[in-house]
């Protein structure tokens, strides 16, 4: 016992040591803070508030260990999941926080980004997962392949796995229906006709198109999915095949395709659209959601990987809409009708993070999927509703028509 109590005044000594540089990194966080604040207990017992000079958020943070700090500073966004993930630092709330680095993005500037050395070892692995043929099955795989059981478990009972489009007192199966018929009124292809779905999901876009008599080819990379699809859509005109999408052949009415361009990252951009356009009859549409990263983040953004393409979706990366924009056109594709709906996707994920944690509570998660993956889910799902309640990023629906009419 005694042994016990002088280790902890060692430690105690030791935070209080060391605590001016640390509290130097957070004086660069509280100048950088100008919307919100975060309310900091410290491991030398003392506490800060950070900001407060505008209006915004208040998070709520314990610093356990300050390495949660230089995890930060050097690792950004990774190295602030590894801190939390390793208890050095704790909240109540994780959204407040990441909706305050978004927001402030500007004058926080580089303070919570991976420094040069974790930023190229980074990007060399993420190199190695671009979505070539053979990469882009295998990414998808790590993703979509966790098991139809996990999903189930937590979406809600359409198994759509995109932002929902909400109106006002829709429950989330209401708001994926919604999203659903928006998606298929883009394209109006006409009872008899041909849809392409590339990255057709659990099957919901697939499933709705079919009950409007058009007949449907879905393409998907994910095993899981194609058994899944293949058996709720027996009864109707759906065809669903494990195939790239610069592998499809024949020209369709239509074509679906929802939050899949996300796993082409921006290498394969272009063969994305070419694909589009060729599979396209002249004068058919498709209608693409996608989420996109604001403009001013982008540069940090391609130049860095994130905590979800290193953590959670190998090979993924956010669309740079001017340059996705610029692509399409390029390709004979007329862009048109454009819907962004961020907010939409931040109360998706609120509702998905209720489900999952219900999920976890009740035991209904697959018992293969330990603590630290149940944790890693949790931090991701705040992670992204943190970023579209602070504008860092949004979800856009948008119509492309094939010229030539």
């Amino acid at each position: 016992m005694h042994g016990k109590v002088e280790l902890a005044r060692s430690h105690n000594r030791w935070a209080r040591s060391v605590a001016p540089l640390y509290h130097r990194i957070l004086d660069r966080i509280d100048a950088g803070l100008e919307q919100g604040a975060i309310e900091a207990s410290l491991p030398d017992g003392t506490r800060r508030l950070l900001g407060g000079r505008g209006p915004g958020p208040i998070a709520h943070v314990t610093v356990v260990r300050w390495r949660a700090l230089r995890r930060l500073v050097t690792g950004g966004s990774i190295g602030w999941y590894e801190g939390w993930a390793h208890g050095d630092w704790t909240s109540p709330d994780l959204v407040p926080i990441f909706v305050l680095f978004m927001r402030n993005r500007g004058t926080l500037g580089n303070v919570a980004r991976a420094k040069r050395g974790a930023r190229v070892a980074a990007r060399l692995i993420h190199a190695l997962r671009h979505n070539d043929r053979r990469n882009a099955r295998r990414n998808i795989a790590a993703h979509y392949d966790l098991g139809n059981d996990f999903y189930e478990a937590w979406l809600d009972p359409t198994l759509t796995y995109s932002s929902a489009l909400f109106a006002a007192g829709d429950t989330l199966e209401a708001g994926q229906h919604r999203k659903l018929s928006a998606i298929l009124d883009r394209l109006d292809v006409p009872t008899g006709g041909t849809m392409l779905e590339i990255g057709c999901g659990w099957g919901s876009l697939a499933e709705a198109a079919g009950k409007r008599g058009i007949k449907v080819r879905a393409i998907t990379l994910a095993e899981e999915q194609q058994r899944h699809v293949a058996v709720r859509t027996r009864d109707l005109p759906v065809a669903v095949s494990l195939t790239d999408y610069r592998d499809v052949k024949g020209q369709y009415d239509g074509i679906a395709s929802i939050e899949m361009v996300e796993a082409v990252g921006e290498r394969y951009w272009n063969d994305y659209l070419a694909a589009i356009s060729r599979a396209l009859k002249p004068g058919g549409r498709a209608a693409i959601q996608f989420i996109k990263i604001a403009e001013d983040v982008w540069p940090a953004y391609s130049s860095n990987v994130d905590f979800i393409q290193a953590c959670v979706f190998p090979g993924g990366m956010l669309i740079h809409e001017p340059q996705f924009q610029a692509l399409a056109e390029a390709n004979g594709l007329t862009w048109r009708g454009r819907h962004a709906f961020g907010e939409d996707y931040a109360e998706t994920l609120r509702q998905w993070r209720v489900r999952f944690d219900n999920a976890v509570a009740q035991g209904r998660l697959p018992a293969r999927f330990d603590r630290g993956f149940v944790d890693l889910w949790r931090f991701y799902l705040m992670y992204c509703e943190g970023g579209f309640r602070g504008g860092g990023i949004d979800v856009v629906q948008i119509t492309l028509v094939k010229e030539g009419a």
